[in-house]
């Protein structure tokens, strides 16, 4: 019995190339393949047009790449499951290029695959018969990827197809997990397969997890054990959410809390005492510190621990060989998988009973003092006019019930929100790359119909997300997400970083900032209702929680879209 038969994969034999590939996509367990397509395509659009049900994964017509991209990239932060994208040849991967360095950077894997200009002039089914065939040649497209993916590789033959394809997934999903890169000429697209050279399509499996080191273990349990005040600096979590029980049992059994400084993926509910928010100031008063699967746990700076702190990092790759330059402290580096390290230092901790009533205390002290602070801000927010993005940021919470989640972009205030358990809030990852947020809301609503998915970003954010494909895409396969768009009719991240660098100069005395007003401002509800969806304009804080309830309605009735343009004051802080 073969591996595929024995995973209840339907036998299927691939007669080219572009069949092999596109059975053992589906055999690895990938549904969806987001694809922008091109002239380099024939092969794929034939094999999908003529495959048996179930044996490929689904196409989806995606009419910009980085859409393609980030869609993989929601996706899988709701699935936990790998998606597959295809671009057209140099021009398609360039523009799709954004996109993966943002996965590359929040460790998400996926097959990012590009057509590439056929090789050949004559003799061959795949030979170029067009000017732009000689045009869009490169002497070394996957260049333009190397750096930010795990793995690239051209396909040479048509029997490499599956294979190529089976190690290609289990690269991407090996801790740390990251995209992968594949370039496909046309001819050993379209080329035949012998019988001489069968293609084998079977699954391999990722490397297991790393276990780890007992003895650093221990060193860490005693550090741990010994603090007074000890702190878990953690920036996203996996998407079983099985670190967040983790972290919440160690908070529960020995007192130790959380926080969540520059969050990517959220944690600990809003409620577990464990839950010390996003501060990252709280990393001054810790006696020791464990740095979880953080990339950028604070600013050197800003908030770095007083030298004599121990600091304990856990992580598939604790040391974050992959960023050319990462200078922070450490005291201990542990290879493991962070759910399972976190586990096991639980069990390994000793805390005396006084220090751990100690420890307790100051938690609900913490957290007291948080929902204090938080109410106020709230309150301020809404007394603001325009509103503060606080009240935007707790309105937005109030409607999400217990399957909700948030793409943030720019958009919203962490502290503000009041989430009910780990996953609820993606935020865009630390690499930067604009308009990530509403495709990636849209990825995670094909992976999760009937459930409601919030993209909410700054106006700008929604700018560079290109929102005609955007919205073509939600109508197009009837995805009803929710859009917020923060307008403040600039690009308030530039302005407040001049702000930093130039608290006292010309650019900030100035009447308007440079390079940083974006009016006169679109209107944003008009580009959203050119797709049919629900749109309306919010330009007071009593407005907004009846706007927002209405857009919930039409979502689950109507099963539209809804876009709400939310004016809202610019701020120093976020």
């Amino acid at each position: 019995m073969t591996q595929a038969t024995a995973q209840g994969i339907t036998p299927n034999t691939p007669k080219t190339g572009a069949e092999a590939l596109l059975i053992a996509l589906k055999n690895n367990g990938i549904e969806w393949l987001f694809a922008n397509a091109g002239t380099d395509f024939p092969p794929v659009i034939e094999a999908l047009a003529g495959a048996a049900p179930g044996t490929m994964p689904t196409p989806v017509t995606v009419p910009h790449e980085t859409a393609a991209v980030a869609m993989a990239h929601g996706h899988y932060l709701v699935s936990g499951h790998p998606q597959a994208v295809m671009v057209h040849v140099n021009v398609g991967l360039a523009n799709a290029v954004m996109g993966v360095i943002n996965a590359a950077s929040d460790n998400i894997p996926m097959v990012v695959m590009s057509g590439r200009t056929p090789l050949t002039e004559t003799g061959r089914a795949g030979r170029r018969m067009t000017p732009i065939q000689y045009g869009q040649e490169m002497f070394d497209q996957a260049a333009m990827v190397r750096e930010p993916v795990k793995f690239e590789y051209e396909m040479r033959y048509p029997e490499q197809g599956g294979v190529m394809i089976s190690r290609a997934v289990a690269a991407a999903m090996t801790a740390p997990r990251g995209p992968v890169y594949l370039s496909l000429p046309r001819e050993p697209l379209g080329a035949e397969i012998t019988p001489s050279a069968p293609a084998d399509v079977t699954p391999r499996p990722p490397a297991s997890p790393a276990a780890p080191d007992r003895q650093a273990l221990a060193e860490a349990a005693a550090i741990l054990s010994q603090a007074a005040n000890p702190l878990v600096i953690c920036q996203r979590g996996d998407t079983d959410g099985r670190l967040a029980a983790a972290l919440a049992a160690l908070g529960a059994q020995h007192g130790i809390g959380t926080v969540a400084p520059f969050v990517v993926r959220n944690l600990l509910a809003d409620d577990d005492p464990a839950s010390l928010g996003y501060a990252p100031n709280l990393i001054r008063e810790a006696d020791a510190v464990v740095v979880v699967d953080s990339p950028v746990p604070w600013i050197e700076a800003l908030h770095a621990p007083d030298p004599a702190v121990p600091i304990i990092h856990i992580g598939p790759d604790p040391a974050f060989s992959r960023m050319p330059m990462r200078s922070y402290r450490s005291t201990l580096a542990i290879t493991g998988d962070p759910a399972t390290t976190i586990t096991a230092l639980t069990q390994a901790i000793a805390t005396p009973f006084d220090v751990l009533a100690k420890r307790h205390a100051a938690l609900a002290k913490r957290t007291s003092f948080r929902a204090e602070a938080r109410q106020d801000q709230i309150a301020q927010a809404r007394r603001s006019d325009p509103m503060g993005a606080e009240w935007l940021s707790h309105c937005l919470s109030e409607v999400m019930d217990e399957d909700a989640v948030i793409f943030s972009e720019l958009g919203l205030v962490p502290a503000a929100l009041r989430l009910k358990g780990p996953n609820r809030l993606f935020s865009n990852p630390h690499s930067g790359g604009l308009g990530w947020a509403f495709p990636a809301a849209l990825g995670a609503q094909l992976a999760r119909p009937g459930k409601l998915t919030i993209a909410a970003m700054g106006d700008g954010s929604y700018i560079f997300a290109n929102p005609v494909a955007c919205h073509q895409i939600a109508e197009a396969l009837s995805l009803p997400v929710l859009i917020i768009i923060k307008n403040n009719a600039m690009w308030n991240a530039v302005r407040r970083s001049v702000a930093l660098a130039y608290s006292d100069g010309a650019a900030m005395r100035a009447n308007e900032m440079p390079l940083t007003a974006l009016n006169p401002v679109p209107d944003f509800s008009a580009i959203a209702r050119a797709s049919r969806a629900h749109s309306a304009h919010v330009a007071t804080a009593d407005a907004l929680p009846e706007a927002l309830a209405e857009a919930v309605r039409i979502i689950r009735e109507e099963g539209r879209a809804a876009l709400l343009d939310v004016r809202v004051a610019v701020s120093d802080a976020h």
